[in-house]
């Protein structure tokens, strides 16, 4: 018994060390970055451009896979049911991570359990807009218009987090008929078409068609002006404290992802982020693209978590 005894103690403690093994010699073929949006979109974009960088950063391909629908919960569950080897990761937003679990009736998962936070990505640039033929020049106008007309107007969102957003800048005394769409660039079709009366969209799409004149931005959720609309007031310089949602992403693996490999995920994405071709490209996009280690991140996330369902208790919202 005792020799028995022995042998477990050495597999025990062997662990650890084939656990470090691993992180030594990973990752040795590519790896799938998950992102639950259709081609063409914000996160669509960004999640391009950081998986070329992480590509060059290990050494090896880092392929997009796009899963669009059901506000990035199909790609969120296609991770969190992969391999916890690290070749599978996803590009989670908050709309996945924390607007789908607090807002659905019954959850899709448990977003502590179901997924490794790695690190964080960053923060989009969020745009109120508007076609130039809706005849407002400003959010006091807007809003005045709507509530002038209660449904006689329309908004339009790709994800929860723009619809929630959308919700809180409303109130309940101007009601606004919302249409869903499953990727910003459908959205923004339809806005410029002026089927679409306003939406939240994101910094990747928006500056081109307000240089064109084709679509005016009246404030932004950031919390200081974007370098790529310096005219655009954000939330709290027009008194609109309320507006609390903070657009992000970041990146999680699946359940029981190993802590060496973690750690080395972390590290490589980390300083993918501060590549100078990166960093370049993700100010193009308005995104404020940085990294926190896993427990850093963990932390960011639960607080995220709460604060958003804090605001959907608030407001007693419900979505279907």
């Amino acid at each position: 018994m005792r020799r028995r005894h022995l042998i477990t103690l050495a597999a025990g403690a062997a662990l650890p060390a084939m656990q470090a093994f691993g992180a030594e010699t990973f990752p040795d073929k590519p790896l799938r970055l998950t992102v639950g949006f259709a081609p063409g979109g914000g996160a669509d974009a960004l999640t391009r451009i950081i998986a070329e960088g992480l590509s060059k950063q290990l050494g090896q391909q880092v392929i997009v896979d796009n899963r669009p629908g059901a506000d990035g919960v199909l790609a969120a569950q296609a991770t969190s049911s992969a391999k916890p080897d690290g070749y599978t990761l996803l590009m989670g937003t908050n709309t996945a991570m924390v607007a789908a679990p607090t807002l659905r009736p019954t959850p899709p998962y448990d977003p502590f359990k179901a997924f490794t936070p790695i690190s964080s990505a960053g923060q989009f640039s969020m745009f109120l807009v508007v076609p130039s033929s809706l005849p407002v020049k400003n959010l006091n106008e807007l809003l005045a218009l709507v509530a002038a007309k209660p449904g006689a107007y329309n908004s339009a969102s790709s994800n929860s987090a723009s619809e929630l957003a959308m919700l809180q800048l409303l109130g309940e005394q101007r009601k606004v008929v919302n249409a869903r769409y499953k990727g910003d660039m459908q959205a923004m079709t339809d806005l410029l078409g002026g089927q679409i009366h306003m939406m939240f969209t994101t910094g990747t799409l928006a500056p081109g068609f307000v240089k064109e004149g084709r679509i005016r931005a009246l404030a932004t959720l950031l919390p200081q002006r974007s370098a790529l609309l310096p005219d655009v007031p954000t939330g709290a310089e027009l008194g609109l404290g309320k507006l609390t949602i903070t657009p992000w992403a970041g990146f999680f693996g699946p359940p029981g992802l190993p802590q060496a490999i973690t750690d080395k995920l972390s590290r490589e994405l980390q300083n993918t982020l501060k590549r100078p071709e990166v960093h370049a490209q993700l100010v193009q996009q308005g995104f404020e693209g940085y990294g926190m280690g896993p427990a850093k991140f963990a932390e960011f996330f639960r607080t995220q978590y709460d604060a958003f369902g804090a605001t959907v208790r608030q407001h007693n919202v419900k979505f279907e």
